[in-house]
């Protein structure tokens, strides 16, 4: 596998190229699970609560949800997309962004989703080069793009999504490649109370819920990638990536300052800043105030 690096990494053209176009087809695959994860739990939920004695949740005849499953189709006309209208924005370009049968309106997000998908993976090896640390970093960067479109959409952040990326950074640091192990498992217990404090803090004194169950996860998560030193920098950049664009929202869009903000977004901005830069920062702030 070495070799196998060591040769991507010697061959910038091949490697970008493989990158971006992986990249391009896993962000076709990342639209469906976003579109797709939330409807699988409504379902689900929804079939369990019909089996509850006395719930007056009735049950449906709606076809099973799956990721593959039914067939991707237009939601205006029913048209049931073909292989070539799905190639990765492509297909949107020369469908002139509509539906090939109604001229319905694709919307914007689907190759938007795609193109970051691709772009992050590129920053990643621009960073980390083809190596164990950069595929993880890919990983994870794709999962936290899944996450924050699915609690931006919805509120909701899956368990099914953050409690695998929890165990897959503690697996990964077994080798260390982003933080001691000790540091992680540290990292996903601190990650977990420090939001869950602040949650019941929040509770006490407002008698309102300030977030929800799936940010704590997320941010154990986020300590279990990256340790516990790397979560007061995220909890900050969250705090101020959330503070600007939430007063922005309200300020320009006249958005009601009482509908809840999903922070799940933040939080997975700020982590992936950690994962590229998060080293650089702590140094170049801890550099600002030299030992005596």
């Amino acid at each position: 596998m070495l070799e196998i690096f060591s040769q991507f990494n010697h061959n910038p053209a091949l490697l970008y190229t493989t990158v971006i176009v992986f990249g391009l087809v896993v962000g076709s695959f990342l639209n469906v699970v976003i579109l797709r994860k939330p409807k699988m739990l409504e379902q689900e939920w929804r079939a369990q609560c019909a089996e509850i004695p006395g719930c007056d949740c009735p049950k449906t005849d709606e076809p099973l949800i799956t990721l593959s499953k039914p067939d991707s189709t237009c939601p205006k006309c029913g048209h049931k997309i073909r292989a070539w209208e799905n190639i990765p924005v492509i297909s949107y370009l020369f469908l002139g962004g509509k539906c090939s049968s109604c001229k319905t309106g694709i919307s914007i997000r689907y190759p938007l989703v795609e193109i970051a998908t691709a772009l992050l993976a590129v920053i990643v090896v621009c960073y980390f080069k083809m190596s164990w640390a950069g595929l993880a970093a890919i990983g994870l960067s794709w999962t936290l793009l899944t996450l924050s479109l699915i609690d931006f959409d919805t509120q909701l952040l899956p368990d099914d999504l953050t409690l695998p990326l929890l165990w897959a950074g503690l697996l990964i640091n077994i080798q260390g490649i982003f933080a001691p192990l000790s540091e992680a498992v540290i990292g996903a217990a601190i990650g977990y109370l420090a939001l869950w404090s602040v949650y019941h803090l929040f509770r006490l004194l407002t008698g309102k819920e300030g977030m929800g169950y799936g940010d704590f996860k997320l941010l154990a998560a986020l300590g279990a990638w990256l340790g516990w030193k790397m979560l007061p920098l995220i909890i900050l950049l969250s705090s101020l990536v959330g503070a600007v664009i939430g007063l922005a929202m309200i300020i320009t869009l006249g958005r009601d300052k009482n509908i809840p903000i999903p922070f799940g977004p933040y939080l997975a901005i700020a982590g992936w800043i950690a994962v590229i830069w998060g080293n650089d920062i702590v140094s170049a702030y801890l550099g600002m105030y030299p030992a005596p």
